[in-house]
């Protein structure tokens, strides 16, 4: 069951916010996910091959980044709530920048796997702080297309990460793209500080009716949850952990998460496996789903926030995902240009749907609880990530095919979609 639209509002927000905040955190995660990605395309451009490295050995390497991705995700969003998620991402973009470009002056595998387990421990609370960010500045009716634009910064790095990275390994080498693709984190976060602030309140560059329009906007919101429940004197983290919705959310997230990441990891070398194309059209023909999901994440975001219906802009995507993996699994590894259309499908079902559901944590529960909420579903993510990355390299080469690695990712986002029917909104106290 869902809850209803929220009501009241006597005027309606402006623009401002959204032409000076959508474009840095669009940006901002865009390049976390340069930085965490882009070893998909050096493992498929030379890495494996002048390292040594095993389909097995890959994905435990590309996995370790959310063992630390999983740890600091809670630590790193209490911090960004008490204090400042403006000084957080400050230094996690600097740490990132500066541990990306390291990846391409490495060959021992051990430490590779230490400075992608730092990349994610250090990556871990960019996400839920940026949408706590969002939640602080964006209203219930905005908040869907406000997540799905920060959310974008995932296919749309994707996209032009496979197409332009395949083409500088050729130019360089998969260490010049590691450190090259390093650097721009380096210089963006001085901007970031220089223009983020934490609140409308504290952004001398919002219009005054735009502020006094958001902040009644959200004290009503968080007015009604109020309603559903007494959180007085009771630790976020702990509220968040009783909460069923988010216990459902977080196991479901898990299952999504493996198909997701199974899909974005492994993709490049399941084409150039499949195409036997060289490295720089393998990076094009990568980046297709990605160009589609762009625009079905918009326009799916944005029915979403029409309606306040979340639940049912998620799981249909996600049924529609499973499908097309297990259609993959049905064409085989011999027949990739019938499987690679069902993969385009499968990467645009997968990522419709974030808009929606990054947008309804916020509204099952109070503010002061809803950032734990997000990093506690988004650690629960770094999980199926690990599984995703490490369990499509390892049935890759005990099968030697990708036919059960893709009967796996059908299996998980099935029951992903499956799962989120059992979320159920908060009831108002009766006073």
């Amino acid at each position: 069951m869902e809850s209803p639209p929220v009501t009241g509002m006597a005027t309606q927000p402006g623009r401002q916010r959204w032409l000076r905040l959508i474009p840095i955190v669009f940006v901002t995660y865009s390049l976390a996910y340069l930085d965490r990605s882009n070893f998909s395309i050096a493992a498929a451009g030379g890495m494996s091959e002048d390292l040594g490295i095993t389909s097995s050995t890959s994905g435990l390497i590309a996995a370790s980044f959310f063992a630390g991705y999983f740890l600091l995700q809670v630590p790193g969003v209490l911090y960004a709530d008490r204090r400042s998620v403006r000084d957080l991402i400050f230094w996690s973009v600097l740490a990132w920048g500066t541990l990306a470009t390291l990846q391409g002056l490495l060959s021992s595998v051990p430490l590779l796997i230490v400075v992608r387990f730092l990349l994610g421990a250090v990556e871990a609370a960019v996400l839920p702080a940026l949408v706590v960010l969002l939640a602080r500045w964006f209203t219930k009716a905005e908040r869907g297309r406000a997540n799905a634009f920060l959310i974008l910064g995932n296919p749309v790095t994707v996209m032009w990460l496979s197409a332009a990275s395949g083409y500088l390994i050729e130019a360089t080498s998969w260490r010049g793209m590691f450190i090259i693709e390093g650097v721009p984190a380096l210089i963006w976060a001085f901007y970031f500080r220089a223009q983020v602030r934490d609140r409308p309140a504290d952004a001398p560059w919002l219009a005054p009716a735009e502020r006094e329009a958001v902040d009644t906007g959200i004290a009503a919101e968080q007015a009604e949850l109020a309603s559903t429940a007494d959180t007085t004197g009771v630790h976020p983290l702990r509220e968040a952990l009783r909460t069923p919705a988010v216990l459902v959310l977080s196991a479901q997230y898990l299952l999504w998460s493996i198909g997701v990441y199974g899909f974005v990891f492994w993709l490049p070398s399941i084409v150039k496996a499949g195409s036997s194309a060289g490295i720089g059209a393998t990076g094009l023909l990568s980046a297709v789903p990605y160009a589609f999901a762009v625009v079905a994440m918009l326009l799916n975001s944005r029915r979403s926030d029409r309606t306040s219906r979340r639940i049912r802009y998620v799981w249909p995507w996600l049924l529609g995902g499973a499908v097309t993996f297990y259609g993959s699994y049905l064409a085989g590894h011999d027949a990739f240009w019938l499987s690679f259309p069902l993969l385009v499908l499968a990467g645009i079902a997968m990522y419709a749907p974030y808009g929606p559901f990054f947008a309804m944590i916020p509204e099952l529960l109070p503010r002061r609880t809803a950032g734990v909420a997000v990093a506690l579903v988004n650690a629960a993510g770094a999980l199926g990530g690990f599984l995703g990355t490490y369990l499509v390299g390892w049935l890759r080469t005990a099968t030697g095919t990708d036919a059960a690695a893709f009967l796996m990712l059908a299996g998980t986002m099935a029951a992903s979609a499956l799962v989120l029917l059992a979320v159920r909104t908060p009831k108002r106290k009766v006073t």
